[in-house]
């Protein structure tokens, strides 16, 4: 395995991937009370601003988690239909807690968006340039295979509102900074540049996402073997941290992705 490489299993990536998939505060997007009293009377409080009700409160973070669930899975295409269903809830309630799919988009990613920001400032202080970056793409590319969703949020600028597009459009500059650092210490080729380490974590969860149903720590061999082309220099290959798939499991990633259309 390449030094520094984190895995999600332990240590700093454990703690990471239990941070990035705490629930989502309960505070993070305002919706109005379920029932009857959706119409305020005039001059009452607006609904923007009441606490919810028990019942709404619980609506909402039922839809929340269902939101999460099929958004990992499935991505941010997925049916509200499909979203009320998993949340146990009728799409008039879904409809009165997120009038818009893109408004809980924004309430279930927009933290996660912000941890993938802190990480890079993490990776960034981290004493050794290689050990950032190698951290910065493993973890990174660990929470977008596990979370389809966040994939399309960070690749997609189509998806979310303002809130997640502040904090994607810090992502850029941030990797190009881990970069830039790894450059001047020597340790990466010095011809890669931040757009390249954008298109590897795309093309690592790519990777991912037609194997999962086969080998779904694949994503790791070939993260090592693309950390071995990055690098300035090295006294020999790394040892690689998955197996090859074998031909009866590239057959059935191929089958898979021809049903699937991925």
């Amino acid at each position: 395995m390449p030094p520094g490489l984190v895995t999600g299993g332990s240590g700093h990536g454990r703690r990471n991937y239990d941070q990035y998939m705490a629930p989502v505060p309960a505070h993070s997007a305002a919706s109005a009370p379920d029932g009857p009293d959706v119409g305020a009377a005039e001059g009452a409080e607006p609904a923007r601003h009441r606490p919810l009700r028990r019942d709404a409160e619980r609506n909402r973070r039922r839809i929340l988690e269902g939101a999460a669930s099929a958004f990992a899975e499935l991505g941010l295409d997925v049916s509200t239909d499909e979203i009320a269903r998993r949340a146990g809830v009728g799409i008039g309630t879904f409809y009165r807690r997120f009038p818009t799919k893109d408004l809980l988009i924004d309430a279930l990613f927009e933290d996660r968006v912000g941890k993938v920001v802190e990480l890079a400032e993490e990776c960034l202080r981290h004493e050794d340039p290689w050990t950032g970056l190698v951290t910065f793409l493993d973890q990174s590319t660990a929470w977008q295979v596990a979370d389809r969703g966040l994939k399309e949020v960070v690749f997609n600028t189509a998806h979310g509102r303002s809130r997640i597009a502040r904090d994607r459009d810090r992502i850029g500059p941030l990797v190009a900074a881990l970069v830039n650092r790894a450059k001047q210490a020597g340790a990466l080729r010095a011809d890669v540049a931040g757009a390249d380490l954008a298109l590897i974590q795309l093309m690592l969860a790519t990777a991912a996402d037609v194997t999962r149903d086969v080998a779904p720590e694949a994503w790791r061999r070939f993260l090592a073997l693309t950390l071995d082309g990055l690098r300035a220099r090295r006294d020999g290959p790394s040892e690689l941290p998955h197996p090859p798939l074998d031909l009866e499991q590239i057959t059935q990633v191929m089958s898979c992705r021809r049903h699937s259309g991925r």
